[in-house]
């Protein structure tokens, strides 16, 4: 474990692998931690150099006050790639971390030479419904919130679970002040033209049961990149790395294998 220091923010990093390994960079969903992908590694070929963090807000990383830009969220990947000197790596955003990935693709195209925007958007919902969410996070906190998330989250097959558990767990543990930061993030955050001048192997997924970002919208975001490649993930929902590990590794293997990445 280890940290990397941008704009007074200490974010919280795990590096994993040999250092010549072919780079693989981790960006989260909002709520969760680095460990979001815990089950998945084990999965994937071996020897790649896996490169994880807190974004500013959750987990062990710095939660200063709200609000956060995207702009501010995207410099902070920006700044754990270049503490570890990432060049042509892949980069694997899920859902808030999907719209870095597509920032941090237009900013710096030396970091990433493919990567895969799973249940993301290049914009996600509208403004008046990230400030209800800021509100009510506000006026209830987390633990009034995490029943709703978990829905919105998880498939039928997984919602109410022993498996769920450590996941609403990990939500009611973020602070408010960062979950509304990213709130504040997401909801100032309008990737449509800006996505779609990118030429890099992408590889969209999403989940049939997703109540946060529906497949229709994942796959009209990876329709913009040109060549790009759509996997629809049956049964899962808003997480398929959680719900559906092996499936999920698997496509990520794939996509590692056809860009030539391993």
């Amino acid at each position: 474990m280890a940290q990397v220091k941008r704009d007074g923010v200490t974010l919280h990093v795990d590096v994993q692998g040999p250092e010549n390994g072919p780079i693989v960079v981790f960006s989260n969903s909002l709520g969760s931690t680095l460990h979001l992908w815990d089950g998945i590694l084990p999965l994937l070929p071996e020897g790649l150099r896996i490169i994880r963090y807190d974004m500013r807000g959750h987990g062990r990383s710095d939660a200063p006050e709200a609000p956060y830009s995207m702009g501010q969220l995207i410099s902070d990947a920006e700044a754990v790639c270049d503490a570890y000197t990432v060049r042509d790596a892949m980069f694997v955003g899920l859902s808030v971390g999907g719209m870095v990935a597509q920032g941090l693709a237009v900013k710096r195209p030396d970091i990433m030479r493919a990567m895969v925007l799973s249940n993301t958007a290049a914009k996600i919902g509208n403004p008046k419904l990230w400030q209800d969410r800021i509100a009510a996070v506000t006026a209830k906190g987390m633990a009034g919130l995490s029943d709703e998330i978990m829905k919105r989250w998880f498939s039928s097959h997984f919602y109410g679970t022993a498996a769920m558990a450590p996941w609403q767990a990990m939500v009611e543990a973020t602070p408010v002040q960062g979950y509304a930061g990213v709130c504040a993030a997401i909801a100032g955050t309008d990737f449509y033209t800006p996505t779609s001048g990118l030429r890099l192997p992408t590889l969209g997924i999403a989940g049939t049961e997703d109540g946060s970002t529906p497949p229709d919208l994942v796959r009209e975001t990876v329709d913009l990149i040109p060549g790009s490649q759509f996997a629809l993930m049956r049964r899962v929902g808003h997480l398929p790395c959680v719900e559906d590990p092996e499936r999920f590794a698997s496509h990520l293997s794939d996509f590692l294998r056809d860009t030539g990445h391993v």
